[in-house]
């Protein structure tokens, strides 16, 4: 008898229907056979499948059993299969009896019929939304990851025997509840907080219109200055991830198998990887392309600690993923496409001894040792980054005394200012594929940052003195709109731009 189960394949950050056919024949020798691009978990799926259907009490059948998994052309990998094959065998030997038309199916076995946790659960219970399918049967541990999508009723499954009670209408399986995203948002704890750390006013604003406009940030000084600090402590004053970017999000940490104990992400991504990461750690890729570390930083930061220390082939490869916003990762056996739209964070010292123009401590560099530490990061890497700013040392008085009348802005209360800013530019873009201003391409700048002659004299000028790129200009231009939207201001105004035009690199740092 032959009998279909519907599931589904993760292709990138998207899922694709696949169906598992299973025929058993009484003609010819026993035998299970799995065909369809299997890789090696689901070939071992045989296995796992035969104890788990003995163990849950049901009979395996002593014919020749053979499992298709349709379409033919499209490489499936895996565990996610056992739990369709295994239906299907029921289904097929007529130990079980039900329709299924309208479910999907999902989830690794263990040899005891237990479901254990599976990857890539959410974007597969995406698929089973926009294909008007009204059941999602999935294990146990991942239920609450699907159960922020209405419309769908989501069957947290615990056993294989379980199910097949189910099915059989003998004790049923209650579906998940839909949880609120709001509900994930209240309880935001954050290891630290703006207000920990001693002086550097300049960089915490600096960092704070970098987190409402989404903008690139550079920091320079000499060690111990707080850099690190300070890029650590940005997590606490970004806005909240809104219900599309949690999304986003989740898909991509639930197909790496990132999500841990957590649902769904709700805090924006903070990715820092280390110096020594490879070229596919930090791009993606691989035989079977998985996302790198720019994907892991999608709506987030991804903080680049020691930045002239990364290869210099590994930072050039970040420039056309920052521009676009996507990775497209291109293998004989196609191109798979993963979101990149991130805040890059970037911490350097001046030199490799990391004391240049310091006041208390003396540079045991010489000009060229510093010339090819500085060179190591290209001009167009530079050019592609909003903020560059210099942190000095903290002085001495900021560090012992403690001024109980004058306390520093806690992280809370500048993330308001940000969340207020990044409202007006959510409400600016409703009807654009774009969420912040760094997004903005110069059709939406000549659309949205309209520039009053003040302004475009006070550009020209700093255009003809700074030496400013194409590139330079229309970020400037970007980063004011930030400045004015933390302002309240409609409008950009020339002191919105001559606050951008700090940030900009001297010519001689280029």
């Amino acid at each position: 008898m032959l009998a279909k189960v519907n599931s589904s394949a993760v292709v990138g950050l998207d899922a694709v229907p696949v169906e598992v056919e299973v025929d058993i024949s009484s003609r010819g020798l026993p035998s299970f056979t799995i065909v369809g691009l299997p890789d090696k978990a689901v070939e071992e799926a045989k296995e796992r499948v035969r104890s788990a259907i003995l163990n849950s009490g049901a009979m395996f059948p002593d014919h020749r059993i053979t499992v298709n998994l349709a379409p033919a052309d499209l490489p499936k990998e895996g565990p996610s299969y056992d739990l369709p094959i295994a239906l299907g065998i029921l289904l097929a030997s007529e130990q079980l009896s039900a329709d299924i038309t309208d479910a999907i199916f999902m989830g690794e076995l263990s040899l005891d019929g237990r479901l254990r946790h599976t990857n890539g659960v959410l974007p597969q219970a995406i698929l089973a939304k926009e294909k008007n399918l009204k059941r999602l049967f999935l294990p146990y541990i991942n239920a609450k990851e699907a159960s922020i999508l209405k419309t769908i009723d989501i069957h947290p499954v615990p056993t294989l025997l379980a199910l097949f009670y189910h099915l059989k209408g003998i004790k049923t399986i209650k579906p998940q509840q839909h949880i609120s995203l709001n509900t994930y948002f209240k309880n935001e704890v954050f290891e630290l907080d703006m207000q920990d750390v001693k002086g550097q006013e300049r960089a915490k604003r600096a960092l704070e219109i970098a987190a409402a406009g989404s903008h690139n940030i550079l920091l320079k000084g000499p060690p111990g200055a707080g850099k690190t600090l300070l890029a650590r402590t940005l997590p606490s004053i970004l806005p909240r991830l809104v219900f599309d970017e949690a999304l986003e999000v989740t898909k991509i940490y639930s197909i790496s198998g990132l999500l841990n104990k957590e649902s769904i992400v709700t805090k924006r991504p903070f990715r820092s990887p280390h110096h020594t990461t490879s070229h596919i750690g930090l791009i993606g890729g691989g035989t079977v392309p998985k996302p790198g570390e720019i994907s892991l930083a999608h709506r987030g930061v991804l903080f680049l600690d020691e930045f002239p220390e990364f290869p210099r082939h590994v930072l050039e490869a970040l420039r056309q993923p920052m521009e676009d916003g996507n990775i497209t990762i291109s293998r004989s056996s196609g191109r798979l496409n993963f979101p990149t739209k991130f805040m890059l964070a970037a911490a350097q010292n001046p030199c490799p001894c990391g004391y240049l123009g310091d006041n208390h401590h003396e540079c045991r560099c010489n000009q060229s040792q510093i010339i090819r530490y500085q060179k190591r990061i290209s001009g167009p890497m530079l050019d592609r980054i909003d903020i560059h700013l210099d942190v000095p040392a903290v002085k001495t008085e900021k560090l012992t005394i403690e001024d109980k009348k004058v306390k520093s802005e806690s992280s809370s209360q500048i993330r308001k200012r940000v969340q207020i800013a990044r409202d007006a530019q959510t409400k600016r873009f409703k009807h654009k594929k774009i969420t912040s201003n760094a997004e903005m391409s110069n059709k939406d700048i000549k659309e949205f940052c309209a520039l009053s002659d003040e302004c475009i004299t006070l550009l020209r000028m700093a255009v003809t003195k700074m030496n400013l790129s194409a590139r330079s200009y229309q970020r400037t231009i970007k980063l004011s709109r930030t400045i004015a939207d933390l302002d309240r201001s409609k409008v950009i105004k020339p002191m919105h731009i001559a606050e951008a035009l700090q940030y900009r690199p001297r010519i001689d740092e280029m």
